[in-house]
């Protein structure tokens, strides 16, 4: 993985965190708050490298 994409893979995944309400949005900072008002869960899943049906399967196993 390219050194460069780490950040932002990471600030990806916190805003994505954000969205799904695991993170406080008021602990974002920077470009993962920039993120996290600007692009859809979809995106921010896309960039982070989550795959959605491994999440939503997951989510499915805790109820």
């Amino acid at each position: 993985m390219n050194m460069e994409m780490r950040p932002l893979k990471r600030d990806a995944g916190t805003a994505l965190a954000a969205k799904r309400g695991e993170v406080r949005e008021g602990d974002l900072r920077g470009a993962s708050r920039n993120m996290y008002e600007t692009l859809t869960e979809n995106e921010l899943a896309e960039m982070a490298g989550v795959d959605l049906r491994d999440v939503s399967a997951r989510s499915r196993d805790r109820d």
